[in-house]
């Protein structure tokens, strides 16, 4: 398990532990460039030791203008980001990147409370993972995330996942060639949702963008649909493999095997 051995939340805010000098390293790309912004060497050296085998050309930035620089200079694929920088709060080197490239962003962060997720995710990251976590998860991540940013919106006309056929252009799902009858306020959420496969929307971002206004109880609202829409499209509305609950900050849909 990576994690900081004295981390606190003092730390991650204003990067207690900076480094002597601002190191950006690389290899020579092969397939896909991975982009490691983490002020902490051992991490940096963790990170690169469990992707590197897969993933051979990994940049390492140990500042958040490195990281910037990086980004600018190296077009990465995909880049991992730590929160707890040195120089820049992490928060607003995700916002920079973001403005810079559509590469997904997988966030490291030590923050726990809900307030914190639902700003990372607002500021453009794609996933997070919390401190401490596992390579193994890491890497599942990574390989999740660049599957797709790989993947072309256009061939999400039709979605298969667990047995659910949903076609964008008819603006229909069906189970076992039996159409399921949606409301349009399920079918926007559901639409939603898939034009992204494994990215987690927050509630605020579902909310606007299926009910096309900022004001009002998003969580209220999104429970309510939600919960009749996994009725109609989930084998098992106790046991939902499709639409992911993530607690405290919105939902995802995983195409489910």
């Amino acid at each position: 398990m990576l994690a900081r051995a004295h981390q606190t939340d003092a730390d991650l805010t204003q990067g207690a532990r900076s480094p002597a000098q601002p190191v950006v390293t690389g290899v020579a790309a092969e397939h896909y460039r991975l982009l490691v912004i983490e002020d902490e060497v051992d991490i940096r050296r963790a990170v690169g030791a469990a992707l590197r085998d897969q993933y051979p050309s990994i940049i390492e930035a140990s500042t958040g203008m490195a990281g910037v620089d990086a980004v600018d200079s190296s077009h990465p694929d995909l880049i991992i980001l730590d929160l707890g920088l040195p120089d820049i709060d992490g928060l607003i080197v995700c916002e920079r990147i973001r403005a810079m490239t559509a590469a997904p962003i997988i966030v490291l962060t030590a923050r726990h409370a809900e307030a914190d997720t639902v700003a990372l995710l607002n500021a453009g990251a794609d996933d997070y993972i919390t401190k401490p976590f596992s390579t193994q998860e890491l890497a599942a991540r990574v390989s999740a995330q660049l599957r797709r940013s790989r993947t072309p919106r256009s061939q999400h006309a039709v979605i298969s996942a667990d047995g659910l056929v949903i076609d964008l252009h008819r603006r229909q799902a069906s189970r076992d060639n039996n159409v399921i009858r949606l409301t349009p306020i399920e079918w926007e959420l559901l639409s939603v949702l898939v034009s992204d496969p494994g990215r987690v929307f927050t509630h605020q971002q579902l909310f606007a963008a299926v009910w096309k206004r900022s004001f009002g109880d998003a969580r209220l609202y999104l429970r309510v649909h939600v919960t009749n829409l996994r009725r109609k499209i989930e084998r098992n509305p106790a046991d939902p493999r499709l639409v992911i609950t993530e607690p405290g900050v919105g939902y995802r849909f995983i195409l489910a095997p």
